[in-house]
C-alpha cells in the first residue's frame, strides 16, 4: 500500500480512482466493509482503491481537546487499512485551513482535480466541507456535474443481541466497559494497546512472586480497570499473560498502572515496545487484606487465564 501524507506529492490523478473517506477510528467491521466495496469496484474497472483519512483526528483540531479517546493510534490505523488490501491511503494533514475548505472546492479541486475519482463509496450520513455543508444530496449533484459515481454503502449491523449499526462510538463504549468479546465482534479482532515496558515499583517479582511488565501506554483508549486474560506480541513472538489495569488499592498508593504478567516467560524486555491483545476480562480490581491474599488471587487469575487462552 502506498501511504501519502502530503497532498502535494500527488502530481497526477490516479487511474480510475475509487475512494472512500472517513476517520476510520478503530477500523471496525463497518469500515472494513467499505474497503471491501472499494476494492471490488476498483478491481472491476482496473482502477486504484483509495482510502482518505485525516491526521490528527478532526475533533482534536476543531474542539481542541482529547475527547473522545481514539480506539486506534495513527500507526495502527495505517497498518489495519493496509491489511484490508487498499492500494493507497491518503492521510490528509488536518488543519484549521483545511477545515475551512468549502464543499465544492473539496470535491472539484481535491477529489476530482487532484485525485481523479471515478467512484466514491460513502455511508448514508456522509458530510464534507466547511461546517459539514456538503450533504449526500449535494455530493450526488456534484457527481452529475463532474462525471463520477456515488455509491452509498449499507450499514453493517451489530451481531446477535447488539442492536443497531456498528460504529466507533459503540466500540469505544464496549472497551471502556471491559466488554472485550463484544468489542472483538465489532472490530473483527481483539482490542490491542501498545506501549513501552518501563521500570515499575519492583513489587511484582519481589513481593508477589509474579514479575510484571509495566507499560507506558501509547494508545488513548484504555479498557476498564480490572484483570484480563491477554496475549502479548513482542519481537515477533506471541505470549500468553494476565494484565492488571488500575490503581493498586492493596498498596494504598493509588497510582494508575498497566501491568502484564507473561506466563512461562523469563526474558528481559525493558524498553521494548509490546502489543497487548485483550481477550477477556476476568474480574474487577479490588483491595486485599494482605500481600499473601493478593498473591493467592493472582494464582487463581492465572489458572482462569490459562483456561481462556488454551489453544
Amino acid at each position: 500500500m502506498k501511504l501519502i501524507e502530503d497532498l502535494n506529492i500527488i502530481q497526477h490523478p490516479f487511474e480510475n480512482a475509487v475512494i472512500t473517506i472517513g476517520n476510520f477510528d478503530g477500523v471496525h467491521m463497518g469500515h472494513q466493509a467499505l474497503f471491501h466495496q472499494v476494492i471490488e469496484r476498483a478491481e472491476a474497472v482496473g482502477g486504484t482503491s483509495i482510502a482518505m483519512t485525516f491526521e490528527p483526528h478532526p475533533i482534536r483540531v476543531l474542539k481542541k481537546n482529547g475527547d473522545p479517546p481514539l480506539i486506534t493510534i495513527y500507526q495502527q490505523k495505517v497498518e489495519l487499512i493496509e491489511a484490508a488490501g487498499m492500494d493507497v491511503l491518503i492521510a490528509v494533514p488536518f488543519t484549521e485551513a483545511f477545515a475551512a475548505m468549502g464543499a465544492r472546492e473539496f470535491v472539484e479541486d481535491l477529489l476530482v482535480g487532484r485525485i481523479g475519482i471515478k467512484t466514491i463509496v460513502v455511508g448514508n450520513d456522509y458530510t464534507f466541507g466547511r461546517n459539514r455543508e456538503g450533504t449526500l444530496g449535494l455530493l450526488r449533484q456534484f457527481a452529475k456535474e463532474m462525471n463520477f459515481e456515488v455509491v452509498v454503502a449499507q450499514w453493517i449491523q451489530r451481531p446477535n443481541t447488539m442492536n443497531g449499526r456498528i460504529s466507533s462510538t459503540m466500540v469505544r463504549e464496549l472497551i471502556s466497559d471491559g466488554e472485550m468479546e463484544k468489542a472483538r465482534k465489532l472490530l473483527g479482532r481483539h482490542y490491542q494497546i501498545r506501549g513501552t515496558v518501563t521500570t515499575g515499583r519492583n513489587r511484582g517479582g519481589k513481593l508477589l512472586g509474579f514479575p510484571t511488565a509495566n507499560i507506558n501506554l501509547q494508545d488513548e483508549l484504555c479498557p476498564k480497570t480490572g484483570v484480563y486474560a491477554v496475549t502479548v506480541e513482542s519481537a515477533g513472538e506471541l505470549f500468553k499473560g494476565v494484565a492488571n489495569i488500575g490503581y493498586s488499592p492493596t498498596f494504598d498508593d493509588y497510582l494508575f498502572t498497566i501491568e502484564v504478567h507473561l506466563l512461562d516467560f523469563d526474558k528481559n524486555i525493558y524498553d521494548a515496545l509490546i502489543r497487548v491483545n485483550f481477550i477477556e476480562r476476568i474480574r474487577d480490581e479490588k483491595k486485599f487484606n494482605s500481600i499473601e491474599a493478593l498473591s493467592d488471587q493472582i494464582r487463581q487469575d492465572i489458572v482462569v487465564a490459562e483456561g481462556l487462552l488454551a489453544d
